[in-house]
């Protein structure tokens, strides 16, 4: 008897990767269910404070821009990073991020004028994951099942099967679907089910992490207010988070190589060093977040049926924050494929190019955290012991250790090339045209068009975002409106492919490199372009 398929696609975890997995896939008309052991309303651990621009574009897409970039710290805190001697004491360097309020209409930081509708922002998880539950909750294709754990998972060919414990109660039973996906966390069920293996680096680094509450702290600070403040001084390195631009931070402790347990490093001691204040001062624990920094990826992000993505597939260094953003592009990679397939207008197939585009640039992103990562590391290392001190010795110490600080992080809070310079160049869903990508690096980008790369954004000559009069799966640019495009529309029509055609401006051609059409993906990567009439196949 053929197993009863219950769900078209069930996605185990809701936090920010499922949720916005399911989101994409609900406005995509994919039915879809979520598993998560957190009750309805428990509050997440306060792990990501960064969504990317790409992630801003997605969310702008679907509705939830202003929303998100509404949340989190008060309208005028300073979005900056300060390094300075201690959290209250001297200031070495700044690295200039305008506050939400000033988001739109300052220029001239490191992040500023980026080609993009949505620019950065910075918002804690605790605020930003409620925001994408409350709009997953009244969609009405998600459903989302809470207090539930996945007990054991059954890959199949073309579909898989769950055991759920209901937590409150302890009843079981079983949820079959066509797709799972496991966005459940560096533990990853899924993951284990499919038979991946995490392989790399395990331990880069160890962050005694802790979430404090110190209302007093803010009015301590000799300098302006940070959204981020590192503290570097030959007894500890750490990193201070505003969350919520109050009383509420997250402090981390950069562990010293030869401190290998979290529990024998004096906590209270190595918070008061990195904050600058004495015995006298009174904050209040939270909770503890402490963290190892690893660079680890899965040797697959598929077995027939089933798919993992998030932390499920790749752990790395949080450096450039962006563990849940890379999570979140695979999400947004893998959603547009399993719609064109369940939506009937593409075979199962397409689904192949999922790992062959999210596995090798996961390697590489990866791989840029832990080189600035290590960078980072050994500026910690080689604390000069007159940092602190007055005079001119101390001055020069300060003015180097805050310049270099500088250069290496700069790339990674104002990363443009990690923002849009993602290309995909070994895809089979992809027609290339033998023309190289542009340099990949974490700090800048070059817009292209090259095939792969993703598609270049524009102001219209209205005004308005390319982004948003794009159609939502395929789109076909053209910048010469008496080019024919009839037959590509009638193909298009006649195996059921979503396009739309789209006329641009010619003064913007050159940003595309003056091909006349260019085919974006409904991921708004580039899967074509021509000067002419795209080639037509059968089949």
């Amino acid at each position: 008897m053929a197993e009863m398929i219950e769900s078209d696609v069930l996605i185990v975890g809701a936090g920010p990767v499922g949720l916005t997995l399911a989101i994409d896939l609900a406005w995509r008309g994919v039915d879809v269910t979520v598993v998560e052991t957190r009750a309805r309303a428990a509050p997440p651990d306060p792990k990501c404070n960064h969504v990317a621009a790409r992630t801003m574009e997605i969310f702008r897409r679907l509705g939830l821009a202003e929303k998100v970039r509404n949340a989190g710290l008060p309208a005028d805190y300073p979005h900056d990073i300060s390094y300075r001697t201690t959290f209250t004491g001297q200031e070495l360097a700044r690295i200039p991020i305008p506050c939400r309020r000033d988001r739109f209409t300052m220029t001239d930081g490191p992040d500023c004028n980026w080609p993009t509708p949505e620019p950065p922002h910075r918002i804690n998880q605790i605020f930003l994951e409620p925001i994408l539950f409350e709009h997953a909750a009244v969609q009405p294709r998600i459903h989302i099942i809470n207090r539930t754990s996945v007990e054991d998972v059954v890959v199949q060919d073309t579909s898989a099967n769950v055991g759920l414990r209901d937590l409150e109660t302890g009843a079981v039973r079983r949820l079959s679907c066509r797709y799972l996906i496991g966005c459940d966390g560096a533990r990853s069920v899924v993951r284990k089910a499919i038979g991946a293996e995490l392989t790399g680096d395990a331990v880069v680094q160890r962050v005694q992490s802790t979430f404090i509450r110190a209302p007093d702290l803010i009015d301590r600070q000799q300098h302006a207010s940070a959204w981020g403040t590192g503290a570097i001084n030959p007894r500890r390195s750490g990193m201070v988070y505003a969350i919520d631009g109050r009383e509420r931070w997250l402090v981390h402790n950069y562990m010293k190589p030869a401190e290998t347990d979290f529990d024998s490093v004096d906590r209270d001691a190595c918070i008061r060093t990195i904050l600058g204040v004495g015995a006298d001062f009174s904050y209040d624990i939270i909770s503890r977040e402490d963290w190892y920094g690893r660079r680890l990826i899965a040797n697959k992000f598929r077995d027939r049926s089933a798919f993992v993505a998030g932390d499920a597939a790749h752990i790395w260094v949080p450096y450039a924050g962006y563990g849940m953003n890379a999570g979140i592009a695979d999400a947004m990679n893998l959603s547009w494929l399993l719609a064109a397939h369940l939506n009937g207008w593409a075979p199962a197939s397409i689904l192949d190019a999922y790992e062959a585009e999210r596995w090798p640039i996961t390697s590489q992103v990866s791989r840029f955290a832990m080189s600035h990562a290590e960078a980072e590391i050994r500026r910690r290392g080689a604390v000069p012991d007159d940092i602190e001190d007055a005079g001119s010795q101390g001055e020069l110490a300060r003015r180097e250790v805050g310049r270099l600080a500088y250069e290496i992080n700069v790339q990674q809070y104002a990363c443009a090339g990690l923002n849009f310079g993602t290309y995909y160049d070994r895809s089979p869903i992809i027609a290339y045209d033998g023309a190289e990508h542009p340099a990949y690096t974490m700090n800048s980008y070059t817009p292209s068009s090259v095939p792969g790369c993703r598609t270049p954004h524009v102001w219209r000559e209205q005004g308005g975002s390319l982004y948003d009069e794009m159609g939502p799966e395929f789109t076909l640019l053209r910048f010469d409106p008496a080019l024919d495009v009839a037959a590509l529309e009638a193909a298009a029509r006649s195996k059921g492919v979503p396009l739309r055609v789209l006329d641009i401006e010619k003064n913007s051609a050159a940003i595309f490199d003056g091909n006349a059409l260019v085919l974006s993906r409904p991921d708004q990567h580039v899967a074509w372009r021509g000067i002419g009439r795209p080639p037509m196949r059968e089949g």
